[in-house]
């Protein structure tokens, strides 16, 4: 399914977006005179996938080699509602989102690099990368979690 980090990415960007409208949709149902647990269950939804975006964004970014300006824009488009389509329309635009999964050294000095060939030792076992992605996210998740809501309570 996510043979090519272009779709990768296309995938958690309209879900981060399909998230902000769930959310906000709550918040909006809570002002109304719904209960609050809908913002809780959307909230916590939203946060997960803003996660797994954030990780995705960084993953994809060191394979298309981004400068740090350009990965640091994927990252921060997840922050404004619904700015992920946009910039996942951008970098597609602009040619960052073309190419494969680099899986094989070739002959660019950058190949032998320590983070590369980690890099590709990981995305040779995709189950582990997946694994540990989800581990990390998890975990931060949870500190999160016990830290409170953005704002407070």
């Amino acid at each position: 399914m996510f043979t090519k980090p272009a779709r990768l990415y296309r995938v958690l960007a309209i879900a981060e977006a399909i998230t902000w409208t769930l959310l906000i949709s709550a918040l909006i149902a809570r002002a109304v005179g719904a209960t609050p647990l809908l913002v809780t269950i959307a909230g916590g939804i939203h946060g997960f996938v803003f996660l797994s975006y954030g990780a995705m964004a960084v993953l994809v970014a060191f394979n298309q080699r981004w400068h740090v300006g350009v990965a640091i824009t994927a990252i921060a488009s997840a922050i404004v509602p619904f700015a992920t389509i946009p910039a996942e329309i951008w970098l597609h635009r602009t040619g960052r989102l073309v190419g494969e999964w680099r899986l094989t050294e070739t002959d660019d000095p950058r190949d032998r690099t320590w983070y590369d060939r980690t890099m590709r030792w990981f995305l040779l076992r995709p189950w582990v990368l997946g694994a540990l992605i989800a581990v990390a996210i998890v975990a931060l998740y949870t500190v999160l979690l016990i830290l409170g809501p953005p704002g407070g309570k």
